[in-house]
């Protein structure tokens, strides 16, 4: 599976443990984040991720962000996104 993978500079860290555990189940990520500590414009990047899927260039996206809600924000922008803020992982 393609998988858009988007975050700004407070997600830089966070960003690293799905993106190795997706890679190592075979897929193949396409990385619209930052890799830099510095502030970025996260709604770039979250616009990015989106438009990876609705053009159908990613079956799905992860976006990480200092406190989730701005990139859900920007995707739920997008005509057919939707996005939810993940908080926490209940199995």
């Amino acid at each position: 599976m393609k998988i858009a993978i988007a975050n700004d500079h407070g997600g830089v860290s966070l960003k690293n443990l799905p993106l190795r555990h997706l890679e190592s189940l075979g897929h193949e990520l396409i990385n619209f984040g930052t890799d830099a500590p510095g502030v970025v414009r996260y709604p770039l990047f979250a616009a990015s991720a989106v438009r990876a899927v609705s053009g159908g260039k990613a079956e799905r996206a992860i976006l990480v962000c200092s406190t989730g809600i701005g990139m859900s924000i920007i995707a739920n922008k997008f005509k057919g996104m939707r996005a939810a803020l993940c908080t926490g992982s209940h199995m």
